[in-house]
């Protein structure tokens, strides 16, 4: 069964229009096990939600009374809306489909947030699909380490034809993490990810619209919740597949990604309440460091043709990216205009 809703404004839950044929939400099974919200933003893929959704489908070791799909269409019309009927029609448990025609990224994740109905919520993007026994690693982690955000790894593949600098690239957009699956120190990002409602700081809203368009908005919430005292897991056989389109598989558009991520801790620190200035200036320091040092690495190597320099340039992107952090120099991902996004 389909739900249709619709965000009408960037108002809190309350106002989004259900309809009247609402699926009930997921039931816990005997023993209080929690129930899942699988949430799949998406933004003019119908290809790639198609078979991220479907991969949701496949999922052994859970049941499908405990789950359901909350799928966000983030065009500015609903173009997902066929795609999610459809989808509907052959799932194993309830699919909510979500227009939220506000772009820009932390507004398709709040969407999902306030749509899903489960105790947990499992991100997964629409260019990704899951390994059939990814949400029960996913569960298991969470309950075994009691852990309020469980992330798992992300194997990227690339088309035959993507020759130059294939192995930084499939690289780039890969996730590796720990051989055995336990708590860690850090996190990761929200796509393959298992994140526990009642951890969240805002039960509707917590991804922060100000990183509608230059990402990094699950970085703002994990690490807004680890400095609250949450506890992250990892679970190598939560392995998910991402398959990058080809506009993203080149070397110039992976470097102009390192080089926001370079940005993300300088930019943390100078939009935190309060700005954290110390932690800026040592960023920065950190990055004026990597991109000499780096630099002048990257200069020998391409000065030979190394074949794997792109790694090396990768290094130099990010430290860039700590010393010129926001104002002109913040790059636009998300959100953008049809013909102009790039995600």
């Amino acid at each position: 069964m389909l739900s249709l809703l619709e965000r009408r404004s960037l108002a809190p839950a309350a106002y989004l229009r259900l309809a009247d044929d609402q699926p009930a939400a997921p039931r816990a099974a005997a023993g209080g096990a929690p129930t899942v919200s699988i949430a799949i933003p998406t933004q003019r893929r119908p290809d790639g939600l198609a078979a991220a959704a479907r991969s949701t489908f496949r999922q052994e070791g859970v049941d499908p009374r405990r789950l359901e799909l909350v799928i966000v269409d983030n065009d500015a019309v609903p173009s997902a809306r066929q795609i999610a009927e459809a989808l509907a029609v052959e799932a194993p448990f309830p699919v909510r489909y979500v227009h939220e025609g506000a772009p820009g990224v932390a507004n398709a994740r709040n969407a999902a947030v306030a749509a899903a109905t489960g105790d947990l919520i499992a991100f997964i993007d629409d260019d990704e699909e899951a390994a059939p026994g990814w949400l029960a690693a996913l569960i298991e982690t969470q309950a075994v380490c009691d852990a309020d955000v469980v992330f798992g790894p992300v194997r990227a593949r690339a088309p035959a034809g993507v020759v130059a600098h294939r192995r930084y690239l499939v690289q780039f957009f890969s996730r590796e993490g720990p051989d055995a699956a336990g708590i860690i120190a850090h996190s990761y990002g929200c796509g393959d990810s298992l994140i526990r409602r009642a951890a969240l700081p805002d039960p509707a809203r917590p991804f922060s619209p100000e990183r509608n368009q230059v990402g990094g908005e699950d970085d703002h919430l994990f690490g807004e919740m680890r400095r609250a005292g949450a506890r992250f897991a990892w679970n190598p056989a939560a392995l998910v597949y991402e398959d990058p389109g080809a506009a993203r598989l080149t070397l110039d558009y992976a470097l102009a990604r390192a080089f926001a991520f370079g940005q993300g801790p300088t930019y943390e620190c100078a939009t935190s309440r309060p700005p954290d200035w110390p932690g800026v200036a040592r960023w920065m320091a950190i990055g004026a460091g990597q991109t000499l040092v780096y630099g002048a690495l990257a200069a020998v190597l391409w000065a030979i043709r190394a074949p794997d320099r792109a790694f090396m340039f990768d290094r130099v992107a990010r430290g860039a990216g700590k010393v010129l952090f926001g104002g002109p120099f913040a790059r636009k991902f998300y959100g953008l205009s049809r013909g102009t996004q790039t995600v």
